[in-house]
C-alpha cells in the first residue's frame, strides 16, 4: 500500500512532467537551413525613413551580420549579390506618437519602426526544392516610452533594444521553421 507521502510525491512527479512535457507547444524550430545553401550576401540595410536615427542603421547592419555569423555559422557571407541567399532592405518607418493618455494628457509615447526584408534564393526562387522562396516582408516593432522623456533620450535608451529585437525579428523570418 502507498502511503500518502509517497502517494504526494507520485503525484507532483506526474504533475511537473506533464507541464515540462507541454513547455513543448510554445517552443520554437531552430534554424532551418538547407544543406545546399553555402553562401549568404547580406546587402547594407539603408535608413529610408523620413526621420532617421543616424546610428540604427549601422548598428542594426553590424548586429544582423554578428547574429548570422553566430547561428547560423556554416553559411559564408560573401560580398557578391549572386550568393546563394541575397537578403537586402531599409528602414522604410521611423516615428513617434503619443500611445497613451492620462488625465487628458499624453502618458506614454511609442517609436515606430519598420524594416523592409527583400530575400532572393539564387538557388531555387521558387522554394520547391530549396527552402525558402523569394520573399518581401515588412518587419515591424513598436517601442513605448514615457511622455515625460525626450525623443531624443528615448531614442538613446530604447536604441540596444531597438536594434536587438529587429535583429531578432529579421534573423527569424529569414531562417526559423515556426
Amino acid at each position: 500500500m502507498i502511503s500518502v507521502n509517497n502517494f504526494l510525491r507520485i503525484a507532483v512527479v506526474a504533475v511537473a512532467a506533464l507541464v515540462i512535457g507541454s513547455c513543448k507547444i510554445y517552443s520554437f524550430k531552430d534554424v532551418s537551413i538547407p544543406a545546399q545553401v553555402k553562401s549568404i550576401h547580406i546587402a547594407y540595410i539603408e535608413n529610408r525613413a523620413r526621420l532617421v536615427n543616424p546610428q540604427l542603421a549601422p548598428q542594426l547592419n553590424d548586429k544582423l551580420r554578428q547574429k548570422i555569423n553566430n547561428q547560423a555559422s556554416r553559411l559564408s557571407q560573401i560580398q557578391d549579390p549572386n550568393a546563394d541567399y541575397d537578403v537586402s532592405g531599409s528602414i522604410t518607418e521611423y516615428n513617434y506618437g503619443t500611445s497613451g493618455i492620462s488625465d487628458q494628457k499624453a502618458s506614454s509615447n511609442r517609436l515606430n519602426v519598420t524594416v523592409h526584408i527583400i530575400f532572393k534564393n539564387h538557388l531555387d526562387p521558387t522554394g520547391k526544392t530549396v527552402a525558402p522562396a523569394d520573399f518581401e516582408a515588412d518587419v515591424t516593432r513598436n517601442f513605448d516610452f514615457s511622455a515625460s522623456t525626450s525623443i531624443t533620450d528615448a531614442e538613446a535608451q530604447l536604441l540596444p533594444t531597438i536594434v536587438t529585437n529587429m535583429t531578432d525579428e529579421i534573423f527569424n523570418k529569414l531562417f526559423s521553421n515556426w
